[in-house]
């Protein structure tokens, strides 16, 4: 999408706000034994309750209202009833809606645990990495420098990518113009940031996987059992200098 005047905004950061809220309410209220079907039910009163519905439900059918992934699913696991939460698992939660015709997109990582949390450095490390990349993403910069900047965040603290899996166009549908673009520096692409445009950034930074594999269910994208993978992200729009955060809390 790209936006076109002040109601386009105005209507991106009440649906952002709405995806930003329920992904913190989501990650407050994981607990212990609880299914990821419960949680899920949560984010389905949530956006009942503020006019929204599923992006997921509404473009692919999605068997949830928002992808949660456990321990080694990367992105787009479903929330089964199955699929109990435990002490110690790495948890990412990715929530997208809809509202009036616009769409938000924002996800983010955790740690269920009281615990010493294992995975500390790999979540610092992520939101780090989206952070260094949003310095990057102003009108009439390449993507690249975008890939770049979370390659050296990857980099400094001994993580991988996972290479297939990137941003995105989103604002009038969930996933749209421009397509595909790499958390890494991809020397093909010769495209750049443009004002008004209307992306997400979400890094994957993984402890040794550079690829995720889908799963037979259709949906979870996985990477070998030994590895995991963390997730933050925000929908922005391009300005000249730096982007604006649709999905930041307090919008």
């Amino acid at each position: 999408m790209v936006v076109q005047n002040s109601e386009d905004i105005k209507k991106l950061k009440v649906i952002g706000q709405i995806v930003a809220e329920c992904l913190d309410m989501m990650m407050k209220a994981a607990r212990p034994g609880m299914s990821a079907w419960e949680l899920d039910q949560l984010a389905l009163e949530f956006f009942e309750k503020h006019g929204a519905k599923s992006a997921p439900v509404l473009t692919y059918n999605f068997p949830g209202q928002t992808c949660i992934s456990v321990g080694r699913e990367a992105a787009h696991g479903i929330p089964t009833k199955e699929k109990i939460l435990k002490d110690g698992d790495l948890i990412n939660i990715d929530v997208s809606a809809a509202k009036d015709g616009y769409f938000g997109d924002t996800g983010g990582s955790f740690y269920l645990g009281q615990g010493a949390n294992p995975y500390a450095q790999l979540l610092k490390a992520t939101r780090e990495a989206r952070e260094a990349a949003l310095v990057e993403m102003t009108s009439g910069q390449s993507f690249r420098r975008m890939g770049l900047a979370i390659e050296k965040v990857a980099d400094k603290y001994g993580l991988t990518i996972i290479e297939n899996l990137g941003s995105h166009g989103v604002g009038s549908s969930l996933h749209e113009s421009p397509e595909f673009i790499a958390s890494f520096d991809n020397g093909e692409d010769k495209r750049k940031f443009q004002e008004n445009m209307v992306v997400t950034i979400e890094p994957f930074l993984s402890t040794g996987a550079w690829a995720v594999d889908e799963e037979k269910d259709g949906w979870t994208l996985t990477t070998p059992e030994k590895y995991r993978t963390a997730q933050f992200e925000h929908t922005v729009v391009i300005t000249k200098g730096a982007p604006l955060i649709m999905t930041s809390l307090g919008n």
